[in-house]
């Protein structure tokens, strides 16, 4: 008889950013998995991109939002539980930005503008899924901390700031909810071959610096984080509340 611990079949799904980078690995990783996700994204072109889903058999819809904007975040976040038929399995809080400064002329507008896509956008996302997961008893939320949820790193004091406190109100939700149904979970992904790190690949230095580092001795990829996605979503992660797990190709054991 086949398992039905990885089976994700039917499912519904929300996952933000997910035009393209890691979001989109890991929708994409869903929907493969049998899931009709909504892939919110602030890029234009959300909609084409869910279109050429739709034309490879899978079950996608996409809506362009701005997250930082309250009530487009809150209307968005209704069409696309409706859009799903009114139920929702599965939310992938994805969607991040980058900003970079030396710490002491870090501008108070970009530091606003990060911790309010990346913490702020995050916690109501999480807090709009979690009631309608609660009333359904069950359901999967999945955010995106960072390797600088346990470190500082440099010139980016705002995303430190903000993927801290990603793993921190993770464990705040699933403090609450963990006993009714709802798992909230976060991955921490390393360093990352994607748009975001395009500076850091070019710079034959540092990519040196940060291969040297990682026992696995690659970037990581969009695949490399879907799959773990895909077992948080399932019911093998049912008895996983609060935890924070690397997806970092052994970065933070080396």
């Amino acid at each position: 008889m086949k398992s039905k611990f990885f089976d994700l079949s039917g499912k519904k799904a929300i996952v933000t950013g997910a035009s393209q980078g890691l979001g989109n690995g890991m929708a994409e990783g869903l929907m493969e998995e049998g899931v009709e996700v909504v892939i919110l994204d602030l890029n234009p072109k959300t909609p084409q991109i869910a279109e050429e889903y739709v034309s490879k058999g899978f079950k996608c819809h996409g809506i362009v939002v701005n997250l930082g904007d309250e009530n487009q975040r809150k209307r968005v976040f209704d069409e696309a539980v409706s859009q799903l038929g009114g139920t929702l399995d599965i939310i992938v809080n994805a969607a991040g930005i980058q900003k970079r400064h030396k710490s002491e002329e870090f501008p108070m507008e970009d530091w606003n503008a990060v911790i309010n896509i990346n913490l702020t956008a995050v916690f109501s996302m999480c807090q709009m899924a979690g009631r309608v997961m609660l009333k359904q008893g069950h359901g999967k939320i999945i955010n995106v901390a960072s390797m600088l949820s346990f470190f500082g790193g440099y010139t980016v004091p705002a995303y430190a700031a903000s993927k801290g406190g990603v793993a921190q109100i993770t464990k705040a939700f699933a403090n609450e909810w963990a006993s009714r149904g709802v798992n909230i979970n976060a991955l921490a992904p390393g360093y990352m071959a994607t748009e975001m790190n395009v500076a850091l690949i070019h710079d034959e230095t540092r990519n040196h610096e940060i291969l040297s580092r990682i026992p696995a001795k690659r970037w990581g990829t969009p695949r490399d984080v879907a799959g773990v996605a895909c077992f948080l979503a399932s019911p093998a992660s049912d008895y996983l509340n609060g935890a924070i797990i690397p997806v970092d190709g052994g970065y933070l054991v080396r």
